[in-house]
């Protein structure tokens, strides 16, 4: 065991242990949290397992006194109402936060792209595994789909991967 472990430990610092993304996940030079804030609705994500079967899912960001941010995100599985609570850390780069739902684990949310008026965006996470497309309105005017996708595939994103949330 204590050999097996070596080598792994060896291997890692060999080829690296951290994950690398094949995408562009940079996120928006320009951010104002403030107007982030607020209800939005999921209108398309890469399938995960913490959302699997998810319909009319919701998001809902309120400014905590601590200056994070509370998460609260619903939806409809298997014709009941699912609710799940977290918390987003600010960092030093405004449009990158740290959420989570499993403290103390956090993972990377990353604002690539929202428009001016914010009301629809575009979300990563560290890697390519995750993409979300959001909306203030539980459609996206196909002008803005365009867009949105135009954006994601740009970065590398394989969007045909996305699942088109029933809203």
């Amino acid at each position: 065991m204590r050999t097996f472990m070596l080598s792994a430990m060896v291997l890692c610092l060999t080829v690296g242990c951290g994950q690398t993304t094949k995408v562009d996940n940079s996120v928006v030079n320009d951010f104002d949290v403030s107007r982030f804030l607020g209800h939005w609705y999921e209108i398309a994500r890469f399938d995960h397992s913490f959302e699997r079967g998810m319909e009319h899912t919701e998001a809902e960001y309120t400014l905590r006194d601590d200056g994070n941010i509370n998460v609260v995100n619903t939806g409809i599985k298997n014709g009941k109402l699912k609710t799940s609570n977290g918390r987003a850390k600010l960092t030093d780069t405004p449009a990158l936060l740290r959420v989570s739902f499993f403290r103390p684990f956090y993972s990377d949310y990353r604002i690539m792209m929202i428009d001016s008026g914010y009301q629809y965006a575009l979300i990563g996470s560290s890697n390519e595994k995750y993409l979300w497309i959001l909306s203030r309105k539980p459609q996206l005017r196909a002008e803005d789909k365009t867009n949105i996708l135009r954006e994601a595939l740009r970065r590398g994103y394989d969007t045909k991967q996305l699942i088109w949330v029933k809203q």
